[in-house]
């Protein structure tokens, strides 16, 4: 009788399963649609209509997109905590969880450092900054200024874990979920009332995700109406080359690097990767945020791509944080575009310089607003560049911006994947050990 409920309860969970599968396909294709709409909107009433744009994006656009990215980012900071406090629980043995802190650190490592040799291999080759005559005299640009990498790893210990929550700093609220999770393991059943308050906290958020959701289509044409409405088409027409660069090193970085280490390190088919994880990535590219972008894409992670909750929770907060592939990409094309608008000359160690400066920099400037621009000054600054440049690709940042937070989270995902399934095999290894 066990065995039969067992069976029928296994049953009804791949059924439910199934059907949440089928929704997050009905959602995708409506978040596909809102972008599409969104754009072609927006585009227009740049085009034909900008009086009737201002109104449009003052009453409408601008409020349901605000609406819908306070909606998220309200859930990030609990998600995050739960996740992890959960996450570090579930892994319990500390060498595991060192294991896999280590695969996910490396892998941000080398595919962040393949990102921005890709960036600038493309801008050398397709040369945007010698496509065009730039206004080099009006460019202008506020670098501030950026945390050392040493102060960032120092702060990581929060002195104030509310305030750490409060503020949205993530690092210190990583760090200090870890911590409970260790507890929480090492107490074991003496702390069975806590661990179970913390899951059910849990279970609300994922609730809320699900609600949120809903809104996803109609915050994501609301958000690319005005990301596209408001750049009108001559900043796209002047600066389309370097456009063109960026986005062309984001698809083959996201093909090639993501799809070819989905391919071989966790043993899957690349196309099921991208298609179960399209609905975060339509998400982040309206919203360019991966914080605000966060509780989504662990939901997809976990609902579409099969990622365990504790991998997922601990992997992809840590990922949204430290792991910028797509900025990394920006920045590489962004450097050579502006040496060769101001024709200088970046030698082979420069360029050396770029790439180790702008990885270091994605963990130093982590939780930092506006953190590309930052970052992009700070490796400006590393080889000489005038940061002055940057208010060139200002003009076109925003929409780039989505872009690039797309394929930031699609790395954070492949991640997760890729331990995954490394856990798996890891497991039916010392299965198979323990029954010969």
């Amino acid at each position: 009788m066990f065995s039969k409920a067992c069976q029928k309860g296994s049953k009804l969970a791949s059924y439910n399963f199934a059907i949440q599968g089928v929704k997050f396909l009905k959602l995708t294709t409506k978040i596909v649609i809102g972008l599409l709409s969104g754009a072609v909107a927006g585009l227009l009433l740049n085009i034909f209509a900008p009086d009737v744009f201002i109104v449009l994006d003052k009453y409408l656009f601008t409020p349901v997109g605000k609406t819908f990215i306070n909606l998220i980012t309200m859930l990030v900071v609990p998600i995050v905590l739960f996740s992890i406090i959960l996450g570090t629980a579930g892994l319990g043995d500390p060498k595991k969880l060192g294991r896999i802190g280590l695969t996910t650190i490396v892998y941000f490592l080398v595919t962040t450092t393949i990102a921005i040799i890709i960036g600038l291999s493309l801008a050398l080759l397709i040369e945007p900054g010698n496509q065009g005559s730039f206004d080099t005299a009006n460019a202008e640009f506020e670098a501030e200024k950026a945390p050392p990498v040493s102060e960032t790893l120092l702060n990581i210990i929060p002195t104030n874990p509310f305030a750490a929550m409060t503020e949205g700093n993530m690092l210190q609220v990583i760090a200090f979920a870890v911590l409970i999770g260790f507890a929480l393991t090492a107490l074991g059943e003496r702390t069975t009332g806590i661990f179970k308050l913390v899951e059910q906290g849990n279970h609300v958020m994922m609730y809320l995700v699900n609600l949120v959701m809903r809104l996803a289509p109609y915050g994501t044409f609301a958000l690319i109406a005005t990301a596209v409405g408001s750049q009108g088409f001559d900043a796209v027409k002047a600066m389309g080359v370097y456009m063109i660069v960026v986005i062309l090193a984001l698809i083959i970085h996201g093909i090639l690097t993501y799809g070819g280490s989905i391919a071989f390190l966790a043993r899957k088919n690349p196309l099921w990767f991208f298609k179960g994880f399209a609905p975060a990535m339509g998400v982040a590219f309206s919203t360019s945020s991966s914080n605000a972008t966060l509780p989504i894409s662990m939901e997809t992670a976990q609902t579409n791509l099969s990622v365990p909750k504790s991998i997922s929770g601990f992997v992809q907060p840590l990922g949204a944080t430290i792991n910028m592939d797509g900025t990394a990409i920006m920045q590489g094309v962004a450097a050579i575009f502006i040496s060769q608008v101001y024709n200088i000359d970046l030698s082979v160690g420069e360029m050396a310089t770029v790439v180790i400066t702008a990885v270091l920099a994605s963990i130093g400037t982590a939780g930092v607003p506006g953190v590309g621009l930052i970052m992009l000054a700070m490796v400006l600054s590393s080889v000489g560049l005038p940061v002055e440049g940057i208010g060139l690709i200002l003009g076109i940042d925003r929409i780039l911006d989505m872009a690039r937070t797309a394929v930031n989270i699609t790395g954070d995902a492949a991640c997760a994947v890729i331990v995954a399934e490394q856990e798996k095999r890891r497991q039916r290894k010392v299965n198979t050990q323990v029954r010969n």
